[in-house]
């Protein structure tokens, strides 16, 4: 039996478990970024990791605007007999909230280096200039889309601990199969 790349009516498929988690790790790992490139005493270092944090948000952007036209070209699987009703009309209103801040927070950011009076250019992984946003530059703009994307760093941050914890209820105390099918890929078959 072989791994599928698409999903099936009960298991998710190789493509969309590597963009899930991948999309994971870069996400929280874009927060702890964030967290540590605006308390650290070296401007040098503050510098490359702000460019590094850049150049992941870019990716994480274009990571989740793949994940989203997969999962609109692709059978999402069903959720077990078990999952009650509240939570069955949760779980896609919880989804949705999570692309809308995975879009919204790298967009953001973009919005901030865009306005910044600063004019420093965006270099995804110095392979490139990225352009700005048509946005006026103004010390204005730049508090505010500062404190949007903190904003949007918490809440999201918050949201997606509340995916995992909601992942380890199914898995350790209703003993179902919502975390396992987003492990082990489906097989084409079922």
């Amino acid at each position: 039996m072989q791994a599928a790349v698409t999903n099936s009516s009960t298991r998710y498929g190789w493509a969309m478990i590597i963009l899930h988690w991948l999309i994971g790790v870069i996400f929280i790992g874009q927060f702890v970024l964030g967290f540590v490139m605006v308390r650290i005493e070296s401007q040098r270092t503050a510098f490359e990791l702000i460019q590094l944090h850049k150049s992941f948000g870019f990716l994480l952007l274009g990571l989740i605007i793949l994940r989203i036209a997969w999962r609109l070209g692709n059978i999402v699987p069903a959720l077990p007999p078990s999952v009650g009703t509240v939570e069955r009309r949760a779980a896609p209103l919880a989804h949705f909230a999570l692309y809308a801040f995975q879009i919204a927070l790298p967009l953001s950011g973009w919005a901030l280096v865009s306005v910044s009076t600063l004019e420093i250019p965006s270099m995804p992984f110095n392979l490139f200039v990225m352009p700005n946003l048509p946005l006026t530059e103004s010390d204005a703009a730049e508090s505010f889309w500062t404190a949007a994307h903190w904003y949007l760093a918490y809440a999201g941050i918050a949201l997606v601990a509340l995916h995992i914890l909601a992942a380890l209820r199914h898995h350790f105390l209703l003993r179902d199969n919502v975390l396992a099918r987003m492990i082990t890929p489906s097989s084409g078959e079922e």
